[in-house]
């Protein structure tokens, strides 16, 4: 049984499978060289271009780095600022979540 997602996970993916697929297009680039260039296969390009949300991630990153189709509205060292961000703030956060709960009393 083939695995479902949730309709804002298949969109997500078709839109940046969209922005790839344009990208290439536009540049004039075959989906050879840029699944060469990805370290991929044709096919799995080609999934990545129709936003197959079972492709790995990793895989649309690749291939949006390969176009200089820039990710999360960053490019090149913005995205290690971003990450760098977002490690201090996870840092702050708990390590972890304690899934039971107490009841808090708050009766004064």
């Amino acid at each position: 049984m083939a695995r479902q997602y949730l309709s804002q996970t298949t969109n997500a993916a078709r839109v940046l499978g969209l922005q790839l697929a344009a990208a290439r297009r536009q540049q004039r680039r075959s989906t050879v060289e840029v699944a060469e260039r990805a370290g991929t296969t044709r096919v799995t390009l080609r999934r990545i271009e129709r936003g197959d949300p079972a492709v790995a991630l990793g895989l649309y990153f690749e291939v949006a780095s390969v176009l200089g189709v820039p990710l999360f509205g960053a490019e090149g060292r913005e995205l290690a600022d971003l990450v760098a961000r977002g490690e201090r703030e996870l840092a702050l956060l708990p390590a972890r979540i304690d899934a039971r709960r107490e009841e808090v009393n708050d009766d004064f």
